[in-house]
């Protein structure tokens, strides 16, 4: 029983301390410099973070041009042994000191960083290893920058740890050496008791030196400003660098938020220690995110070799059709040439044929020997066609066939230019939002555009989402997934929001970027939808109204310009009204219009129904246009005495502005005067149990104005016409031809 229990315990130590050894071999990682693959001696903190040793250090700069430091002014220590370094690394090689020698004598320079042949002092530039980035260091070099002695620390642990068994001998014993038991951070150098009191005698100074542990590193106390050699105190948060008193009095530091550095170490501290927990209680993530990379990167090998195996293949097949095409050309040229050969050929042979000595020539002499005429006849006929032709062929010569073949060039300028394109397919780029087709009303109306250069999108993919101030974390992203043309509808959304939607496009190489997010606000209420009632009421001789009775314009014609002449003789202008063919009884209710900039004077709102009734019985006059009884809207007779809502309200429109009343809600109006721009849209909304009626900026849905109105029976849209004017009603978005697709029925992104 006691065996097995003996036997337990060693398998725990021996699993604690494979455990450990696997950590210290793990952080070994961290402790390496970069330049040297060793690990730090003396490091030195860069202001990207990162470390380097200060020998390094000196030769990176030295490889650069700049002139450093002898590192051997460090006072010579055991530590610059070569025993002190990595058991499992390889010794750096040490600088050669005649080449620092000589560089020291040249007289450039005072202190790190200095470049040669410098008149003034200039700024250096040291490439960090591990960041590949120009890191400033200002005119002192490597003399503005810290030692990190936490590292160094560090550093000193692991190397106990890996050599547990190693003593540290005293370095000043003849040999044999004797175990060290002191160290002096004076002398920097570890002692055995009989040469500690050797060489710290009494009476002398040395006497003083506080013994300490013996180690193969030394260290100062403290950190030390390296400008100002004090040790530092507080920590600049603007420069983010450790300051000693005197650095904090600079003018440097002048306004800069400083702290002590107790205060800095605590909140530090605090967030390294949360930072790390985290990360220790979320090691079960950290290994699924590790299997996740890893059969990423197996899936990365098998994609890469798929990939690269249809390339070669599409190559080949180029190739293969190249090859195929390259025989049928040549098989033509051999062809023409074939042919062009055997013309010549022949033309040859008749060319022979004429020559002195040719068999045509000499058998024509012997007929002519012949005496008998009726045989002559017969032999000379058929040769002196034969004669004939050659005659002919000499006095009209010309080769039976071309030798030039420029017939059969080929332009392969065209193919080139596609040879020299091919590349593989790009994604799409980001698409652009196009604001001025983009906007919300019953339903959203997103437009986009892909840039001018972009490569095409097979489909896009839209996704939307409502934002809330008051939740704790964001919705997630509603979609729709292959959108066929550049714009859509979206619906089914929540009154009175604010949503964002953003877009990215797809083809053969995949997804491209999202466009930028478009943050768009829904209407304050439900829309309403209606048509201007063109039955009854209205003037048919000044105001015209549109086959769909979506719109209508003014039209003054003679009678405005005789009212106009007479003007100055107190004649009443009328103020033609036309109103929406439904009537509001309950809930709340939005719309929006269009007024055209150039409008003389038109005002839009609601009524009573049965006021404006009486409206149309007997037409309201004013003595001018510009006639304004309640500062710039109409909302009924103004009685001081009884409180009671007017029976309408209009905002007044004019001359590409808007006529505000001293109580509106708009704050960025000129405060000299009462108008505002006119926008694109104007958006009303009325809520009859409140028995308040809201103008909006239907672009922005910044509130232009509010007021009360009477709710006791049914309420109409109304619209008032001075002079020429024209405005039309918003058209619903589900109406639009143009329509695309609709999203709905809205998946939820994974």
């Amino acid at each position: 029983m006691a065996e097995g229990e003996d036997l337990q315990t060693f398998t725990s130590i021996m699993d604690a301390l494979v455990r450990i050894s696997t950590s210290m071999k793990n952080m070994e990682r961290e402790l390496v410099c970069p330049v040297c693959k060793e690990m730090y001696k003396q490091p030195l903190a860069l202001p990207c973070a990162h470390n380097v040793c200060h020998v390094c250090a000196s030769e990176v700069l030295l490889q650069h041009g700049h002139l450093y430091c002898d590192p051997t002014s460090e006072p010579t220590s055991p530590a610059a042994t070569p025993s002190t370094r990595s058991p499992r690394l390889g010794r750096r090689a040490v600088p050669k000191p005649d080449r620092l020698d000589r560089l020291l004598k040249s007289g450039f320079g005072t202190y790190p960083g200095r470049k040669r042949g410098a008149v003034h002092p200039q700024t250096v530039s040291f490439p960090c290893p591990a960041c590949q980035r120009d890191v400033d260091l200002g005119e002192r070099g490597l003399g503005s920058l810290f030692r990190n002695l936490t590292l160094e620390r560090v550093v000193e642990r692991y190397r106990q740890t890996i050599n547990i068994s190693a003593a540290i001998m005293c370095q000043f014993c003849k040999p044999p050496q004797l175990e060290a038991t002191k160290g002096c951070t004076e002398c920097k150098s570890s002692f055995c008791n009989e040469c500690f009191k050797l060489y710290h005698p009494w009476g002398t100074q040395k006497a003083q030196h506080e013994p300490t542990p013996p180690t193969l590193t030394f260290r100062p106390k403290g950190l030390m400003c390296p400008e100002h050699k004090e040790e530092v105190t507080h920590y600049c948060k603007t420069c983010q660098r450790l300051v000693c008193q005197l650095c904090r009095v600079r003018r440097t530091h002048t306004s800069h938020k400083i702290t002590p550095v107790l205060s800095a170490y605590q909140a530090l501290r605090e967030k390294l220690t949360k930072s790390l927990a985290y990360i220790l209680s979320s090691q079960d993530t950290v290994q699924t995110q590790i299997a996740e990379l890893e059969e990423t990167v197996k899936h990365t090998e098998v994609n890469g070799s798929q990939a690269k195996e249809e390339v070669s293949q599409l190559i080949q097949g180029l190739c293969a059709m190249l090859e195929e095409k390259r025989a049928t050309l040549l098989q033509a040229i051999e062809e023409c040439q074939q042919e062009r050969l055997a013309s010549l050929h022949g033309q040859i042979r008749e060319h022979q044929a004429m020559l002195e000595n040719s068999g045509m020539v000499g058998y024509a002499q012997e007929v002519l020997k012949e005496t008998d005429h009726p045989c002559f006849v017969q032999a000379a006929k058929q040769l002196h066609n034969r004669i004939l032709r050659a005659t002919d062929s000499l006095q009209s010569f010309r080769p039976a066939a071309n030798a030039s073949f420029s017939h059969f060039q080929l332009d392969v300028s065209r193919e080139l230019k596609l040879l020299t394109d091919l590349a593989f397919i790009r994604a799409p780029e980001a698409p652009v939002i196009d604001t001025q087709r983009t906007y919300t009303y019953d339903q959203i109306f997103l437009c986009w555009r892909l840039p001018q250069h972009s490569p095409p999108a097979w489909h896009y993919t839209v996704e939307f989402r409502k934002t809330d101030a008051k939740a704790k974390g964001l919705k997630l992203w509603q979609r729709r997934e292959e959108v066929r043309g550049t714009c859509a509808l979206v619906e089914y959304l929540d009154t009175d929001s604010v949503y964002v939607l953003r877009v990215k496009g797809y083809n053969k190489a995949g997804f491209g970027d999202y466009s930028e997010d478009i943050y768009l606000h829904t209407p304050p209420a439900p829309v309403l939808n209606f048509f201007l009632d063109n039955r009854w009421g209205f003037n048919r001789d000044r105001l015209a109204i549109s086959k769909d009775q979506r719109a209508v314009r003014s039209v003054p014609g003679i009678p405005m310009l005789f009212a106009a002449e007479r003007l100055m003789t107190s004649c009443h202008l009328s103020i033609d009204l036309v109103i929406g063919d439904v009537a509001i009884t309950q809930g709340k209710s939005y719309w929006a219009c269009c007024v055209d900039p150039s409008s003389y004077l038109v005002k839009v709102g609601v009524g009573l129904e049965s006021k404006l009734q009486e409206w149309f019985q007997v037409p309201q006059d004013v003595v001018s246009p510009r006639y304004d009884p309640d500062s710039g809207h109409d909302s009924g007779a103004e009685d001081t005495t009884v409180e009671a809502p007017p029976p309408y309200a209009f905002l007044t429109i004019g001359m590409g502005k808007i006529l505000l009343s001293h109580g509106s809600a708009l704050t960025s109006r000129d405060p000299n005067g009462c108008t505002v721009p006119l926008p694109p849209r104007i958006g009303i909304c009325l809520d009859y149990e409140q028995g308040k009626v809201s103008f909006y900026d239907a672009v922005s849905f910044r509130e232009l104005w509010e007021c009360g109105v009477d709710c006791s029976g049914p309420v109409c849209p109304a619209f008032c016409f001075i002079g020429g004017g024209a405005l039309h009603l918003q058209e619903l978005v589900a109406n639009k031809q143009e329509r695309k697709v609709t999203i709905g029925n809205f998946a939820k992104l994974d």
